[in-house]
């Protein structure tokens, strides 16, 4: 719909025909082309009447919004296009204003979106309902059990990714002003032959595949579970994955879930621990066994999986050994016990994995009702959800037991949806003082009469086969059912006493055939009998009852010795037609909805329309059927104000107000139009029309009145228009006229204004240069006087000054004269001693002039800071050397000093423990050199950072100094295994890397000795003083890529605690004190086959060889 369209009736802008009561003509071809005209546009809601047909679009269509809450929130049912929401808001507000209890009936095949309509109904009652905090969380748990009940009840099959495998009927109970106190949870026919068995393509519950995806590895540990599929038997593989399913996600979701709705964390934890057992159970195998009487018997082949599942569910192993190997039957005071074959093995396995999950299902469910139900003792209003499986009809007569049961569940609700259709109709014709017609429509009743009938139905009589004594298989089952039913009309049988089935092929002879209200369905017999029987053996029942696990004892109240009931319990057939029988009742006592779903195509794809498929699902949901009873009367109702007001154009008399009441308004309204009175009756309350053709003439007629409606608005509109803006125009030309005199005048002013302003610029500019002239001609005659003057003091300067200057020349030479007579005498004088001197003065001198020039070119030839640079400028002379060589040695020191300033504490350290390792290893170990230049990090696995060794980091308090993977050499045959290695102040730690569990602590004061080859190679022996309680296993050898860090760090940490010296031994054969034998250890040159990798072997019990490269 556009932005700007509003709906304001069902049948404004309508694609196709929104309510198939008004379907012209009506047949199955229309009906479906009306159907996927719709679909095509993406409009998947279709009413017949009130109920709703909606067809699974297979994507996300916008809706669903908040907004689209608020649109359809206390809008009348046919006010707005068809919707979900419409029927949500119709129930809720029938059931908080009128104080009716409501049911909402979902049904259709597996894929058709039931699961996803019972969700939706709820979010939107949950989102139109009273707000506060209990409010909110009784929602939130409600809405939150959906995810529990999919992941424990859903499974993947060939047509639907989630399809439910369980019926589920939920009554949400409300206060008077239509709050939400709490509400109940009912299950019908768990599906649990699918815990041990899948059709192929389809996959088991979910739970299964969420837990071993999402779990984490410490809770699989737990549980003794693996997250490879392929390791568990009830698991199908070819369709483990789903695509756009992630399990992993799902399976935080469902914990989530479980702790809003009010699980404990035990609670959950049991749940998951018999989940792991049903998986395990499937694993468990049998092999033939002959006992000397002649007779077979089974016995477990690996009794590692049964072990695994007693220490889960706290069983003594021999007791459930047992359980799978003999059977114990008891008649009055007697026992007999008799083995088990294989095969008889095999179906206990199953029975008790069957029965074990259907038991824990029912428990989910009473638990998720202890949570959910109304905690007040108040009056309540109930709304129940039926979200139940459709009609199924397989192909090749795979229809078995199940599909039976849940085709007569579908008899049962089709038989009631007639009776309470016709009941609401009938109801509403006297409501409104219609004369009520009768309506000929199919009853169902023979058909459930067939399968109910306590004495010749069919349930009885396969209850009656199973209780017979002697030899009971489903062939005298049909055999049974051939008498009995011959004559029945919607019965069929080849072997039966009608001789009209005998040579109908499509008919086999093991089979029988039923002709439903969907259409006829043929049932296989095989499995009716072992089904119905849903037998588990007593001594399965007191094994489970005997184990320590509390919810696993509960779930098998008969195994207690002490109540043991001899009375055969009640068959799933008789189960099931008890709980429907009560559906049944509880329905007929509360006002109905109906949501039709409807699957458009196999593929599961968007904008498919499989119309074959569809017509098929009409047939069976009885569609058409539907919308010929509700147009059995009158097809169209609608109150009277509403209708008046959408017709009234259509009457001079009543447009555009009608001001007498809305009933006489609509009487001279239909007068006016002349229609025939036999298409419409008057009620009290609302207009009844009979034919659909009458209400699309009245459209029509609407259709063509708003044409000239809109014709005639739009001539008063433009001719209002056209004055208006003729009036604007005019108004408009005189303001402009206005407002340009008024510039005018403004423009004239500012010119006489500005020439004034020139003029009297002009004259005071006259008279300022006048002015300027006569001051100029004063500073002139001024300025002359002032120069004369300076002239004639500047001449007598001038004189005076030459003749100063003349008097200086005469008294400097008179001392230049006495200066060279001074040093005339001084140079007589000098000559006499000179001859003695000159030679020792000129070696000073020249010696001083070379020194100089030495110093001056070392200076520009100075070589780099680094301390490791070696350059140093040549010697210039040969006496030079011993001064050359000791500023050789200054300069470097000097710059060492240097370059040590620059360093921080935590360098400082480092190169002490490197000089330290230099001092132990330098010219003693090959691999030292390697080392150098690796700087010392210490914690190698950052083990503050990774949440995975949170637990370790937990369990030390120390400082690590530390923390690397090292490879642990076994004792026992010289295989490695990887450890964390930790030191710290005071101790020597070693964990497992996996898990981070620490597996051994030795004291520092404990360590007397390090042992190590010379050769390339990581290998390390540390030795632990005899006695000491860390040396009850003897000592460690490991292999670590870091021997020289960690052998230097723990030389240190033991100097710093015990003031000792850790001795560091360095040879290519020492000793190794392991438990009770010393064992040599040694090490030699060898060919590696996998490439420069060391190599450990033990060669006997003294001798262990480590082959290096």
């Amino acid at each position: 719909m556009a932005k700007m369209e509003v709906k304001t009736s069902l049948l404004d802008n309508m694609i196709g025909v929104g309510d198939m009561v008004l379907l012209e003509p009506l047949n199955e071809e229309t009906f479906i082309n009306n159907l996927k005209k719709r679909f095509d546009h993406s409009e998947i809601y279709t009413y017949i009447g009130s109920v709703v047909i909606s067809v699974n679009p297979y994507r996300s269509l916008p809706i669903y919004s908040p907004e689209k809450v608020e649109e359809y929130r206390n809008r009348n049912f046919y006010e707005l296009s068809p919707h979900i929401f419409a029927l949500s808001d119709e129930a809720y507000r029938s059931l908080r204003d009128q104080d009716k209890d409501q049911c909402i009936l979902i049904t259709g095949e597996s894929g058709a979106g039931k699961t996803e309509a019972s969700k939706l109904v709820m979010s939107y009652v949950a989102a139109v309902c009273g707000k506060g905090a209990e409010v909110n969380q009784v929602k939130e748990q409600l809405l939150q059990s959906n995810p529990v009940l999919e992941a424990f009840g859903n499974a993947k099959t060939v047509r639907n990714d989630n399809s439910s495998r369980f019926g589920k009927y939920m009554d949400i109970e409300f206060d008077f002003k239509g709050d939400p106190l709490g509400g109940v949870i009912s299950n019908y026919l768990l599906e649990k032959s699918r815990v041990v068995k899948q059709p192929r393509g389809e996959r088991n519950f979910h739970v299964f595949y969420q837990l071993l995806s999402g779990a984490s590895e410490e809770l699989l540990n737990k549980l003794k579970l693996e997250r490879d599929f392929s390791k568990y038997n009830y698991l199908s593989l070819d369709s483990a994955k789903v695509n756009g399913v992630d399990d992993a996600a799902n399976f935080r979701t469902v914990r989530n879930a479980m702790q809003i709705v009010g699980f404990m964390d035990h609670e959950a934890e049991s749940v998951l621990a018999v989940v792991a057992a049903v998986l395990k159970l499937g694993n468990i195998e049998f092999k033939p066994e002959s006992r000397v009487n002649g007779l077979d018997e089974s016995k477990i082949k690996d009794k590692n999986e049964l072990k695994e599942i007693c220490e889960l569910t706290g069983i003594d192993q021999s007791v459930l050994e047992r359980a799978f190997s003999f059977r114990t039957v008891e008649a009055k005071q007697e026992k007999v016990s008799t083995t088990l074959n294989v095969a008889q093995a095999y179906y206990a396995r199953d029975a008790l994995a069957k029965n074990l999950y259907s038991r824990l299902f029912s428990w989910l469910v009473n638990r998720i009702n202890e949570s959910i139900k109304a905690q007040t003792k108040v009056r309540k209003k109930v709304m129940g959800v039926l979200d139940i499986y459709g009609f199924e009809i397989f192909e090749n007569a795979d229809n078995s037991f199940e599909q039976f049961i849940i085709n007569y569940c579908n008899e049962k609700l089709q038989q009631i949806f007639i009776e309470l259709t016709l009941k609401e109709e009938q109801e509403e014709y006297i409501r409104e003082d219609i004369e009520w017609t009768h309506i000929d429509y199919f009853n169902n009743a023979i058909i459930c009469d067939l399968i109910e009938n306590n004495t010749n139905g069919i349930l009885a009589m396969l209850d009656e086969e199973c209780l017979r004594p002697g030899t009971v298989t489903d062939e005298t089952f049909l055999e049974k059912l051939n008498q009995v039913c011959a004559t029945h009309q919607h019965f069929e049988s080849r072997m039966s006493k009608c001789s009209r089935f005998l040579n109908d092929t499509s008919l086999p002879h093991s089979c029988f055939r039923i002709q439903h209200y969907a259409g006829k369905v043929l049932y296989q017999v095989e499995g009716f009998v072992d089904k119905n029987n849903d037998l588990l053996y007593r001594d399965l029942s007191q094994a489970m009852w005997k184990a320590s696990h509390a919810l696993i004892k509960s779930l098998f109240p008969e195994g207690n010795p002490a109540k043991i009931n001899l009375k055969r319990p009640p068959t799933a057939g008789s189960q099931f037609k008890a709980s429907v029988a009560t559906l049944m009742k509880n329905l007929q006592t509360k006002n109905p909805n109906y949501i039709r779903c409807i699957k458009p195509n196999d593929k599961k794809a968007a904008h498919i329309f499989t119309e074959a498929l569809v017509c098929h699902q009409i047939r069976y949901l009885g569609l058409l059927e539907n919308v010929r009873v509700r147009r059995a009367g009158y097809a169209f109702r609608q109150a009277y104000e509403p209708c008046l007001e959408r017709y009234k154009m259509l009457c001079k008399q009543t447009w555009p107000h009608w001001k007498g009441p809305a009933r006489s308004g609509v009487e001279v309204l239909f007068n006016e139009l002349e229609i025939p009175v036999e298409e419409y009756s008057f009620g009290r309350s609302k207009i009844f029309i009979r034919n659909p053709r009458t209400l699309f003439k009245l459209e029509d007629l609407r259709k063509q009145r708003l044409e000239d409606l809109a014709t005639l608005i739009q001539k008063i509109y433009r001719g209002w228009k056209c004055r208006t803006h003729f009036l604007l125009m005019k108004k408009s030309q005189i303001v402009i006229a206005a407002w340009y005199r008024r510039y005018a005048q403004q423009k004239r002013y500012q010119q006489t204004k500005s020439s004034a302003l020139v003029i009297q610029s002009y004259i005071r500019g006259w008279k300022a240069r006048k002015i300027l002239r006569e001051l100029k001609h004063q500073k002139r005659c001024k300025e002359a006087v002032t120069t004369i003057a300076a002239y004639w003091h500047g001449t007598q300067a001038r004189r005076e000054l030459k003749r100063l200057k003349e008097e200086a020349r005469r008294k400097h030479a008179v001392a230049v004269i006495w200066a060279y007579w001074l040093g005339l005498k001084v140079r007589r004088e000098y000559r006499k001693f000179f001859r003695a001197n000159a030679g020792k003065k000129i070696y000073e001198f020249t010696l001083q002039r070379i020194v100089q020039k030495y110093f001056l070119e070392m200076k520009n030839k100075m070589p780099s800071l680094s301390p490791i640079d070696k350059n140093w400028p040549s010697r210039p002379y040969l006496f030079l050397d011993s001064t050359h060589k000791e500023l050789k040695r200054i300069f470097h020191l000097w710059r060492c000093k240097k370059y040590r300033d620059q360093f921080t504490d935590q360098q400082k350290l480092i190169y002490e423990e490197k000089l330290e390792a230099s001092e132990l290893f330098k010219d003693k170990k090959a691999l030292y050199p390697s080392s150098v230049g690796q700087p010392f990090q210490g914690a190698y696995l950052e083990i503050n950072k990774n949440p995975k060794y949170k637990k370790l980091k937990d369990a030390i308090e120390e400082k690590i100094i530390i923390a690397e993977v090292v490879n642990k050499i076994n004792r026992a045959n010289g295989k490695s295994t990887s450890r964390i290695f930790l030191l710290t102040n005071n101790n020597l730690l070693l964990a497992d890397q996996k898990s981070g569990q620490i597996k051994s602590e030795v004291p520092l004061v404990d360590v007397t000795k390090v042992s190590m080859s010379s050769q390339n190679d990581g290998f390390f022996a540390v030795h632990l003083k005899e006695g000491s309680e860390a040396a009850s296993k003897g000592d460690f050898l490991f292999s670590s890529d870091h021997l020289i860090e960690m052998a230097t760090k723990l030389y240190r940490t033991t100097l710093s605690q015990t003031k000792q010296k850790l001795n560091i031994e360095i040879s290519d054969e020492f000793l190794v004190q392991f438990r009770q034998d010393k064992v040599c250890v040694k090490f030699i040159q060898g060919n590696q086959k996998n490439g420069s990798v060391p190599t450990c072997k033990r060669k006997n019990n003294r001798l262990l060889e480590v082959a290096v490269p």
